[in-house]
C-alpha cells in the first residue's frame, strides 16, 4: 500500500525560517569558536572589535545600535574586553555619560 504524503504544516520544524536562521548561525558559531578561542574573544567580543577595527572612538550606544545589543549585554562585554588589555573605555569631556 503506498505511503500517504504528508499534508504541509506550518508547525512542522522544517518549515520553519526561523529555525533555518537559527540553524545557519549556529553553524557559524561552531565554525568560528576554534579560531576566536585562540584570540580569546567570543563571537560578540569578535563583533565588537569589528565596529572598533572601522573606527575608534565609537560611543556604547552606536556599537549597540550597530549590533542589535542593549547596554545592559554590552557593557559587561567592554568591561571584560577592557580588563583584557583589548580596548580602552573613556568618558566624554562633552558628556560624561557616554
Amino acid at each position: 500500500m503506498p505511503r500517504k504524503h504528508a499534508a504541509y504544516s506550518p508547525l512542522k520544524l522544517e518549515n520553519q525560517i526561523c529555525f533555518a536562521v537559527y540553524s545557519t548561525a549556529h553553524a557559524f558559531n561552531r565554525i568560528y569558536k576554534p579560531l576566536l578561542d585562540r584570540l580569546g574573544l567570543t563571537y560578540p567580543q569578535y563583533l565588537v572589535m569589528l565596529v572598533l577595527w572601522e573606527r575608534d572612538d565609537v560611543p556604547v550606544k552606536a556599537i549597540g545600535e550597530r549590533l542589535f545589543l542593549d547596554s545592559g549585554t554590552l557593557t559587561p562585554l567592554l568591561k571584560r574586553l577592557e580588563v583584557a588589555g583589548l580596548i580602552r573605555r573613556t568618558r566624554s569631556a562633552a558628556d560624561e555619560r557616554q
